[in-house]
């Protein structure tokens, strides 16, 4: 249906030979406003549910690294996250610009790097995905040994990952180009013919280098870590360690396979579009739209599969959301109130100015043990027959305190006991 809607509306667009042209940075000229607004508003929404799930996932992430110290995979899936919410904030919004308008006016700069920079975070994403499936089996194979990962080993990692992605779609950046046909301003893939051999080679290799080469070899480590996890036996010293290994494989192999669903539509008009020969149907621009959406949607599906699956995420969520709530008040509230608190757990105990010196040093609210002994008194309850005789003693004084000779008594005391 929607590519029978987008045949119909662009009829008249095909005849004026637009049909054959290759379009860049997402511009796909079409004459129904319908479609104008609903491929936007489906950005949007992906924009939305995906931000608010990336800034949970690093959040989490940065929270658990300044406990502790930084993990492998935890760098490499805050990487993943980052590289989602680049393509959200920064290629999503381009994208919704472009389809809504009939003609480019988005710039040279726009149309150079649109498509550069989106393949440039897709490809890091699946290197990534690649490198975590190696991590995983890694762990798999022996999750009671403590791995130590130095942080400049994480940092290399994670720079060669970005450098390999920036340079694998660099011909798109070179190719892309505003040009100006049947009197509109487009944003087009501009081949000289000498460049004609080499882009039909990079049309072939780039989708085997980005796509099939990395799913095949995620899904290989993630089949041996599955594999250790399976077979090994359950009653042992580890088994608290092997079912969280077993749990995290399984989470990440999800998101491979997530990915790869998500991304199979975009790669098919890939190939439909590079490989289009002379008297061929082009793919219907619905297709092509749609394949758009559904690639910008693995940036909303990460994150939700990272929160739902993994019982470390939902927990470092409570744990961030508590340590949110607990910084929120300002010292200067805490101050006020702390007075108002010892007056409530000490009501009674308030001294006069003439009794203020027989007061012990424990008992004044000024002695620094008394945030101690307020959690001892709040973890130990006192019986209020015990309260209430030692409320009297230090409000009563005896009449033993008042003798001014109290070492006759003593010796009475002792002469008493000896008989």
């Amino acid at each position: 249906m929607l590519a029978a809607a987008f045949a119909n509306s662009n009829s008249s667009i095909m005849n004026m030979s637009f049909a054959y042209l290759h379009f860049a940075g997402g511009y796909l000229p079409s004459d129904s406003k319908d479609w104008r607004t609903i491929i936007p508003a489906l950005l949007v929404a992906v924009c939305l549910v995906g931000f608010v799930g990336n800034l949970c996932v690093i959040g989490i992430l940065l929270h658990s690294a300044w406990k502790g110290k930084p993990s492998m995979i935890h760098s490499l899936i805050l990487n993943l996250s980052l590289a989602d919410l680049s393509l959200l904030l920064f290629s999503a919004p381009v994208r919704a610009t472009a389809y809504s308008k009939g003609v480019w006016d988005l710039g040279w700069f726009v149309c150079k790097s649109s498509d550069w920079f989106i393949h440039m975070c897709m490809a890091a994403k699946s290197l990534t995905i690649v490198a975590v499936a190696k991590v995983c089996y890694m762990y798999a194979s022996d999750p009671a040994k403590q791995v130590s990962v130095h942080s400049c080993t994480i940092c290399s990692v994670l720079v060669a990952i970005w450098a390999v992605a920036s340079l694998l779609p660099l011909p798109e950046w070179f190719f892309s180009n505003t040009r100006h046909h049947a009197g509109v301003e487009m944003c087009l893939m501009d081949i000289p013919a000498v460049a004609e051999e080499f882009m039909s080679m990079f049309g072939k290799l780039y989708p085997l280098l980005v796509f099939c080469l990395p799913l095949l070899l995620a899904s290989f480590y993630f089949w041996r870590a599955y594999s250790q996890c399976k077979n090994r036996g359950t009653k042992t010293q580890n088994f608290r360690n092997q079912m969280r290994s077993k749990q995290l494989t399984v989470m990440l192999f999800s998101i491979a396979i997530t990915s790869a669903l998500l991304w199979l539509p975009e790669w098919i008009a890939w190939l439909w579009v590079w490989h289009l020969k002379a008297g061929g149907s082009s793919p219907p621009q619905g297709f092509i739209a749609l394949s758009q959406v559904l690639m910008f949607s693995i940036s909303s599906a990460n994150p939700l599969i990272f929160l739902v699956m993994l019982e470390e995420f939902r927990e470092g969520l409570k744990g961030l959301w508590k340590w949110m709530v607990t910084q929120n008040p300002p010292r200067a509230s805490e101050t006020q109130e702390t007075p108002v608190g010892n007056l409530e757990v000490l009501p009674d105990k308030i001294p006069s100015p003439d009794t203020s010196a027989s007061i012990p040093k424990k008992e004044k609210p000024d002695s620094p043990n008394s945030s101690k002994e307020k959690m001892e008194k709040a973890e130990i309850p006192v019986l209020p027959d015990v309260e209430q005789f030692w409320h009297e003693r230090d409000t009563v004084p005896s009449v033993q305190d008042n003798d001014p000779i109290p070492w006759e008594h003593e010796d009475q005391e002792t002469e008493g006991c000896d008989k």
